[in-house]
C-alpha cells in the first residue's frame, strides 16, 4: 500500500518532454553510458551498485589491462583475480558473485552474444535478468536500455527526487509505478530514454540534491513542490493517482 505525501499535489507540472528538453538545451548530449563494448556495459551496471562511477572506471580499466572484458575469460577468472581487479568499485567480493552470476547467464543462455538476445521479448529478456542473482530492477533495466538497447527506463534515485519535486509522484512508489508514470507519458524510444535518464543524472547532481540548490537550476521556473509538501505555485491538480498493492 502507497503511503503518499499529500492526497492531493496541486502543482501545475511541466510536461515531462519540457523538463527533458529544458534539460538538453543546458547540458547538450551527456553520451552515456559509457563503454566499448555493450558487455563493457554489462558489467559497470553490476559495478555501479552502491558506489559512484569514478570507482567503476578504475576497476573496469584494471579489467582492461588485463584483457578479461571478454565473457569466458571473465569467468575463467579466479575468485581471488576477479575481486582484485573490481575491487576499487567497492564492495567486491559481493560484486564478484554478482557479476559472475550475470556473465554465467549470458554465456549460458545466450553465448555471451549479444546477437543472441536480439530476438527474445524485452519483458522475457528483463524477467531472465531479475532472476539473476544480485540483479535487481535498476541494475535489469540499465542493462536492457544502455547495453541491449531496449526501451526501457531506468529509475533511479535522482529520477525519484527530480520527479518528485516537480508534481510527479507522490511519494512512496514502487519502482515499477515510477516507471509506469514515465513511460505512459514518453513515446517507447532507445534514444530518448537514454539521454533523459542520463540528463536527470546530471541535474540530479548538480542542483537536485538531497538538500536541493534551486536557485540557479536549469529547471527552477518548473514549478515545484516544496519540502513542507506544498505547491511554490498551485494551478493545476494531478490526475495521477497511484494504485494500490
Amino acid at each position: 500500500m502507497i503511503n503518499p505525501r499529500s492526497k492531493t499535489l496541486s502543482v501545475h507540472r511541466w510536461p515531462l518532454m519540457q523538463i527533458y528538453e529544458t534539460l538538453l538545451a543546458r547540458y547538450g548530449p551527456q553520451h552515456w553510458w559509457p563503454g566499448e563494448t555493450p558487455f563493457e556495459v554489462m558489467v559497470g551496471a553490476v559495478l555501479t551498485q552502491n558506489t559512484n562511477w569514478s570507482n567503476v572506471e578504475k576497476a573496469i580499466d584494471e579489467m582492461r589491462r588485463a584483457e578479461c572484458l571478454e565473457p569466458r575469460r571473465l569467468l575463467a577468472l579466479s575468485q581471488a583475480e576477479l575481486s582484485a581487479m573490481i575491487r576499487p568499485s567497492g564492495y567486491f567480493r559481493v560484486k564478484e558473485r554478482r557479476l559472475r552470476s550475470l556473465v554465467r547467464w549470458f554465456v549460458d543462455c545466450h553465448g555471451g552474444s549479444v546477437a543472441n538476445c536480439s530476438g527474445i521479448p524485452t519483458e522475457d529478456l528483463r524477467e531472465e535478468l531479475l532472476g539473476i542473482h544480485g540483479v535487481g530492477p535498476e541494475t535489469a533495466d540499465s542493462i536492457l536500455l544502455y547495453a541491449l538497447d531496449r526501451p526501457v527506463f531506468v529509475v533511479d534515485a535522482y529520477t525519484r527526487r527530480l520527479l518528485g519535486r516537480h508534481g510527479w509522484l507522490y511519494g512512496g512508489e514502487s519502482y515499477e509505478q515510477v516507471r509506469a508514470i514515465v513511460v505512459s507519458h514518453l513515446k517507447p524510444d532507445v534514444a530518448l530514454y537514454n539521454e533523459f535518464h542520463a540528463l536527470i543524472v546530471r541535474v540530479g547532481k548538480a542542483n537536485c540534491r538531497p538538500s536541493p540548490r534551486c536557485v540557479g537550476c536549469v529547471l527552477e521556473a518548473c514549478p515545484r513542490i516544496e519540502d513542507s509538501g506544498r505547491s511554490r505555485s498551485p494551478k493545476e491538480t494531478i490526475s495521477w493517482k497511484p494504485k494500490t498493492s
